[in-house]
């Protein structure tokens, strides 16, 4: 499975009532740490599909969910379990600093 973008309208399906944990990279076209990160998450997806899904929110296109979780600088990553924020993380990171940042979420 590869990354997908959510939206306000499909955050709750997408992310809160997901079966597996879930990534939430919040980021912005215009940001290059964004999308020089963007290859790494495209690979964990891959990676650990099954265990862990990777979903991106553009803080342009859904201010109201970076406000909600409190975004204030991008990348920012969020990791929701349940429906509910498990874990919190900033900047462009190579994979295994992903990787160690996932691993107690990577059943």
């Amino acid at each position: 499975m590869s990354v997908r973008a959510t939206t306000t309208s499909t955050f709750q399906s997408d992310v809160l009532q997901n079966g597996l944990p879930v990534l939430v990279d919040f980021w912005a076209p215009w940001c290059p740490p964004c999308r020089a990160v963007g290859p790494v998450l495209d690979q964990l997806a891959q990676e650990q599909e099954g265990k862990i899904e990777v979903i991106k929110v553009n803080v342009d296109e859904n201010p109201e969910l970076a406000r909600k979780y409190a975004v204030t600088s991008i990348p920012a990553f969020r990791v929701f379990n349940n429906g509910d924020v498990v874990g919190s993380f900033l900047g462009a990171m190579p994979k295994d600093a992903f990787e160690t940042r996932l691993s107690p979420y990577l059943s």
